[in-house]
């Protein structure tokens, strides 16, 4: 992959692990970041030897939000608008959209438009002290980059609002405990542990787990009868693929199946 100011990336066999790399500023969002997040993303989708991407913050936070000291940090309403429609919204929706599992290993603190980042990922991972902050209302600003549709899709609309209106720091056995998350770890072992979560995933038929998470992003938007048709598609996909019919041989020989990816 390309070369990034911003951005640590680096491999372990099948999982690659973005992890956001301005410690000295908390990770924060400034225009460089938001960009190169996007297009970290897209590249990961790109890469077909990446069955599963890590996405987590180096230092003592996984990211606490925008940086208000970028020049663009705080602008206008105008100006904030485009950012958020034009250069935050690619990389959460990238992280969404793509056919791969992003597992969030949240680190620290993870707040604002961060918040939306980590809950774009399949799945997460938060350390004994890490905590998850919406201090939007504290300061008279709306959540986004998503918030108000990703959060309520995961702990209800109740739920959901209150923790952006009284702008609670959830603690990590509390946010596992909601269902936000699906795994706390020790604050030593969190990078160690949550690369082996997603070693696990990448373990796994990466057609399966790709049609797996669109049919479960379909469904969120979708009814029941035209959920079991779009995973009817999805599974005559999957039943006509190579790796199935090798699955197949490889479980009658008591091996290991080789996934391909087709």
């Amino acid at each position: 992959m390309s070369d990034y100011q911003t951005l640590e990336i680096t491999r372990d066999g099948a999982v690659m692990t973005i992890a956001l790399n301005r410690p000295e500023k908390m990770n924060t969002f400034n225009t460089v970041l938001r960009r190169e997040i996007a297009k970290a993303a897209i590249e990961a989708d790109l890469d077909k030897t990446v069955r599963a991407v890590v996405l987590t913050g180096n230092g003592r936070a996984f990211s606490a939000g925008a940086d208000l000291s970028d020049d663009d940090g705080m602008g206008d309403g105008k100006s904030v608008e485009s950012d958020l429609n034009f250069e935050y919204k690619p990389g959460v929706l990238a992280i969404h959209n793509s056919s791969k599992p992003w597992i969030a290993v949240i680190n620290g603190p993870c707040a604002g438009i961060a918040y939306s980042y980590a809950m774009a990922c399949d799945l997460a991972c938060m350390g004994e002290s890490a905590y998850l902050y919406q201090p939007f209302s504290a300061i008279g600003l709306v959540p986004d980059g998503g918030a108000t549709w990703l959060i309520p899709r995961l702990v209800g609309t109740k739920r959901a609002y209150e923790l952006m209106a009284l702008g609670e720091k959830l603690s990590a056995d509390k946010a596992l405990s909601m269902g936000m998350v699906n795994r706390v770890f020790p604050d030593e072992t969190l990078r160690q542990d949550g690369i082996a979560f997603a070693q696990e995933l990448a373990q796994r038929s990466p057609l399966a787990l790709s049609h797996t998470k669109s049919a479960v992003n379909f469904g969120q938007s979708h009814n029941l009868d035209e959920t079991i048709s779009k995973e009817a598609a999805l599974q005559s996909i999957c039943i006509d693929s190579d790796d199935a019919k090798n699955a197949v041989i490889s479980f009658f020989n008591k091996q290991k199946p080789v996934w391909q990816g087709h």
